[in-house]
C-alpha cells in the first residue's frame, strides 16, 4: 500500500532532520544559515553600540535565525554579553508581562533560590514583587506579585536589565518575542511610555547597557506601535529584512541535494519554487525536505508537485479558517489584490469588485490588516503576508488559472 504524501511529511522528513541541510523546524546558525548577512551585520553593529532594535516580519521569515546568527557572530568577534529571551506569546495582562519579563531576565543571570531572592530584595525592593521559596520549590516560580501591579512596579521591573548590566559589568541584550502581544493588556500604553522615558533618559556614558530587541510576527500590529502611534520614536531602530537572493537559495537547494545526499535537483525547478514562495527560506527548506524523502536520486517535477500538495494538505485547515473569517467585501478586496489592483478607491474598481464606496474600502483594508492577511508597503501597495496562502487562495479558493 502506497504511503500518502501527507504522511511522508510527518514521518520520512522527521527521520532526515538530523542530517539534512534543509532545516525548517527550528532556527539555524552557522553553515546552514543562508542569506541575511547584511541584516546580521546591521543588527550586530546596533547592538554593540547599545542601540535598541525592532524587527517585524511575517511568520517564518527567519527573525530568530537572524538574531541567533547575530549573537553567534558577536561572540565569535569577542563581544561578551548576557541575553534573555522573553516569550510573550501568551501575554494577556500586565501581570503576565511583568512576571514573564522578570522570570526570563532573572533566570538568564541566576540559578539558585538565594540568587533570585537577592535580586528581588536588592533591585525590586518597595514593589509588589516577591520571591516565594515555597512556590519556587513547587512550581519553579522565581518572581511573583502580591498585589495588583502599579506604575512603580512597571518602572522598577523594566529597569531591572540595566541594573543587572551595571552590576555584572556586561551588556544585557533582552529579546522581546511577539512584542505586540503586550497590547492585550489594558495598561500597555503605560508600559510603552515608561520604557520610552527609560530609553530617553538612560546614561549613555555607562559602559554596559541593557539593549532591547523587540520582535513580532504580526506585522501590522507592530507597524501600529512603531509607525502609526510612533511609540519609541527615535529610541528604537527598525531592521527591515530584504528578500534573500534567489541565486543563493537555488545554490543552497542544489548543493544541499548533491553534497548531502548525492541527489540531483534541477535549477529550473528550484527557480520555480522560489517564485511561488517569494524566496521564503522556511517554505523552500520545507519543500526540499519533503522532496528529499520522496526521491531516490533525481527530483522530478512530479515529486515537487507531490511535495507542494503535502504542504498544502497540512496548511489548508488554517487557510480555510482564514477565509471563513473574511466577509464578502474582504474576499472581494482579496480578489482585487490577486488581480494586481493597487488603487482600490477608483470608481471602476469599486464597481467591478462590489466594494460599495471609498469609505468602505478603507474599512475593508483596515480589517484585512488587523487580521494579518495583508499589509501595505511604503508605496501603499498590498502585500499578502503568507506566500503559500496566496498560492492557495488564488488556485483553490478563487480558482484563478494565472
Amino acid at each position: 500500500m502506497k504511503m500518502p504524501t501527507w504522511l511522508i511529511l510527518h514521518s520520512e522528513t522527521l527521520r532526515h532532520q538530523m542530517d539534512t541541510p534543509f532545516i525548517y523546524d527550528r532556527y539555524v546558525t552557522g553553515k546552514n544559515f543562508i542569506g541575511r548577512k547584511t541584516e546580521c551585520m546591521i543588527l550586530g553593529n546596533l547592538l554593540k553600540a547599545g542601540e535598541h532594535v525592532s524587527i517585524y516580519e511575517p511568520p517564518k521569515a527567519g527573525k530568530m535565525s537572524v538574531i541567533h546568527q547575530t549573537f553567534y557572530n558577536l561572540r565569535n568577534s569577542g563581544f561578551q554579553f548576557m541575553v534573555a529571551f522573553v516569550d510573550m506569546l501568551n501575554v494577556r495582562t500586565l501581570s503576565d508581562f511583568l512576571i514573564k519579563f522578570g522570570a526570563s531576565v532573572m533566570k538568564s543571570v541566576a540559578t539558585t533560590p538565594d540568587d533570585f531572592a537577592r535580586i528581588v530584595s536588592t533591585h525590586l525592593a518597595d514593589t509588589h514583587f516577591v520571591f516565594d521559596r515555597v512556590r519556587f520549590m513547587t512550581c519553579g516560580e522565581v518572581v511573583s506579585l502580591n498585589w495588583v501591579p502599579d506604575r512603580n512596579d512597571i518602572a522598577r521591573m523594566t529597569a531591572l536589565p540595566q541594573k543587572l548590566a551595571k552590576e555584572r559589568a556586561m551588556p544585557f541584550l533582552v529579546v522581546l518575542k511577539e512584542f505586540h502581544n503586550l497590547m492585550n493588556a489594558d495598561e500597555y500604553e503605560d508600559v510603552f511610555k515608561i520604557m520610552e522615558v527609560q530609553m530617553r533618559e538612560r546614561d549613555r556614558s555607562e559602559q554596559f547597557q541593557a539593549v532591547y530587541v523587540m520582535t513580532g510576527a504580526m506585522v501590522n500590529a507592530m507597524k501600529f506601535i512603531f509607525e502609526e502611534k510612533r511609540f519609541f520614536y527615535r529610541q528604537v531602530n527598525h531592521v527591515a529584512f530584504t528578500p534573500v537572493d534567489e541565486k543563493e537559495i537555488i545554490e543552497h537547494i542544489v548543493k544541499g541535494f548533491l553534497n548531502g545526499m548525492g541527489k540531483s535537483f534541477d535549477r529550473n525547478l528550484a527557480m520555480g519554487a522560489c517564485e511561488l514562495f517569494k524566496c521564503n527560506l522556511w517554505y523552500m527548506n520545507h519543500l526540499a525536505a519533503i522532496c528529499d524523502a520522496l526521491s531516490k536520486g533525481f527530483v522530478t517535477e512530479n515529486m515537487m508537485t507531490d511535495a507542494l500538495n503535502s504542504m498544502i494538505s497540512v496548511h489548508e485547515p488554517r487557510f480555510v479558517s482564514i477565509v471563513n473569517d473574511l466577509t464578502d467585501h474582504q474576499l472581494s478586496l482579496m480578489k482585487a489584490v490577486l488581480d494586481g489592483v493597487v488603487k482600490f478607491s477608483a470608481s471602476d474598481v469599486i464597481e467591478k469588485y462590489h466594494l460599495n464606496s471609498s469609505a468602505n474600502v478603507r474599512r475593508v483594508k483596515d480589517a484585512l490588516k488587523k487580521k494579518e492577511v495583508i499589509t501595505f508597503n511604503e508605496k501603499d501597495e498590498p502585500v499578502v503576508l503568507d506566500p503559500l496562502f496566496e498560492y492557495w487562495i488564488r488556485r483553490y479558493y478563487f480558482e484563478m488559472t494565472e
